[in-house]
């Protein structure tokens, strides 16, 4: 369609679609409209409007077969179920809760098309599902009186309920791998357009790639993506269609919106109207980058849009499991791996003089110091040499690394590369000294050079793995450290856990940024 990028060195002002410059009359403003105008999306957008689906609710083609699955799923069983315990009316009362479960589905939207990286109630939401459902069928036969055992009704729902996890494990197992990237077109002022694209395209476990960039004012961005076009500082007629022609052009099904002064309330609005007209999607960045989207809630009050945002899990019944996971995981643990432990220590003793433990300050929760235990890795006086090698450090940060530490012995290496050295940590974690799960524990030097952002790291117990060991290890810089860590200590559950521990078991066998 002739659209074409934007060199960086070409542009000297503000220019729209495919480089043309455009003027800048009060007349080609929106803000300079008058207020009975009516908006009209623009006509010349570069591609027939016909070729892309028009913004309208997508219907899910997998529903039928989902309920059909649900409905027999229940129902089978649990007529099954009922017949042999010689209960009356087994087949009315089996129909009558196949369709009461795909009713609560529905009502809880398990059939509703979710958007890339939205939650849909994860592994334990069909238990969910089936504690309403036993609500209402107890109220059910509270109301009409049958004359079904409680016992055997509560039995005739576990096969359904079975079935139902099953199946649901199932495909997800099967789109896991396969789960199509949503292409997208960022808009917005050149420093929120660089940290967009820079996170989308760097991090992987997320749907988003970043195909392209529509800046917004004379700055240029530096992120290395596509510029199909830019948009002026002020409103302007062609905003919608220089931002859909760019997401024809790079085949883009989604628009990503960072806000900024340039892009006001009314200009996003109208942005949005054209898009949403034009068939594509659009999505605005938020400002809590750091606060996971389970603890936010959108509420309207007075017109405003609100996002409440829960506090982070500190007390509770989530604290309590944790910490009873995290002992009798440890105990499991020490009891299952003591033959290892074993063998492990006699490499280490026979390997190079010195001792098979070391022993090392670390700093935990709330700043307190402990004992970390770990197999020694490195020659008995790794530590007096360290300051000889401080001008190696390939760290960023307080911490100290190296890639080929000469101080690491040969079978230190093959311990660290399968993160077997940690394992005597489970004693801390059975102290509770350390967590299964949390933030890289600190030593104290690194810690009397935190900064106030930096020390709420130890806001949480440190773990055994965490965020930084399934997303690289050493090969992280600092900030990208401490960001993981300050993720994790604001937005942990134990089903974060849960999945960081699933993660760890892929992250020792590559060992990619073990050392």
């Amino acid at each position: 369609m002739g659209h074409v990028e934007i060199p960086e060195s070409d542009i000297s002002g503000p220019v729209g679609l495919a480089g043309a410059p455009r003027p800048r009359t009060a007349a080609s403003r929106n803000r300079g409209v008058a207020p009975g105008h009516v908006w009209r999306a623009p006509k010349t957008v570069g591609r027939d409007h016909a070729e892309r689906p028009r913004a309208r609710k997508r219907h899910d083609p997998r529903v039928p077969l989902l309920v059909l699955t649900d409905l027999v799923g229940m129902g089978v069983p649990a007529w099954l179920v009922l017949r042999t315990g010689d209960q009356p009316g087994p087949q009315a009362a089996a129909a009558s809760v196949a369709l009461v479960w795909a009713g609560v589905r529905g009502a809880r939207g398990r059939y509703a098309r979710s958007l890339p990286g939205e939650s849909t109630g994860g592994p334990y939401a069909p238990l969910g599902d089936w504690l309403a459902l036993t609500g209402v069928l107890a109220v059910l036969l509270a109301v009409t009186g049958g004359g079904v055992d409680p016992a055997t009704a509560v039995a005739a729902l576990v096969p359904g309920l079975a079935l139902t996890v099953l199946v649901g494990a199932v495909a997800r197992l099967r789109t896991a791998g396969r789960r199509g990237a949503r292409r997208v077109l960022v808009v917005g002022e050149a420093a929120g357009l660089d940290r967009a694209v820079s996170l989308l395209n760097s991090r992987k476990g997320h749907p988003y790639t970043a195909v392209a960039v529509v800046p917004v004012g004379p700055e240029a961005p530096d992120c290395g993506t596509p510029v199909p076009g830019r948009l002026a500082p002020e409103p302007a007629d062609d905003d919608v269609s220089t931002v859909l022609g760019g997401a024809f052009a790079h085949d883009a099904d989604l628009v990503l919106v960072a806000p900024g002064p340039q892009l006001d309330e009314d200009r996003l609005r109208r942005l949005a109207w054209g898009l949403h007209d034009g068939g594509l999607a659009l999505c605005v960045l938020s400002e809590l980058s750091g606060v996971a989207a389970a603890r936010v809630r959108p509420a309207s009050a007075a017109g405003l849009t609100l996002l409440h945002v829960a506090p982070p899990l500190r007390h509770g019944p989530q604290a309590v499991l944790k910490a009873v996971v995290d002992r009798a995981g440890a105990a499991l643990g020490l009891l299952a791996l003591a033959p290892l432990f074993c063998g492990v220590a006699l490499a280490v003793r026979l390997s190079s003089p010195g001792p098979v433990f070391h022993r090392q300050t670390r700093h935990g929760r709330h700043n307190r110091p402990f004992t970390m235990w770990k197999f020694r890795t490195m020659v008995a006086d790794a530590e007096a040499r360290r300051e000889q090698l401080s001008a190696a450090n390939e760290s960023g940060g307080p911490m100290f690394k190296m890639r080929r530490d000469p101080r690491v012995t040969r079978i230190g290496q093959a311990l660290r590369r399968t993160s077997v050295d940690e394992l005597p940590q489970l004693l801390n974690v059975l102290r509770g000294d350390m967590s299964l799960v949390g933030p890289r524990p600190p030593l104290p030097e690194e810690v009397s050079r935190y900064d106030e952002r930096e020390l709420r790291r130890l806001a949480v117990r440190p773990g055994l793995t965490g965020l930084w060991q399934v997303s690289g290890r050493s090969d992280l810089s600092w900030q990208e450290t401490v960001s993981l860590d300050l993720w994790y200590v604001d937005n942990w559950s134990v089903a974060t856990d849960m999945g960081l521990l699933a993660r760890t078991v892929r992250a020792v066998t590559d060992g990619r940024g073990a050392y």
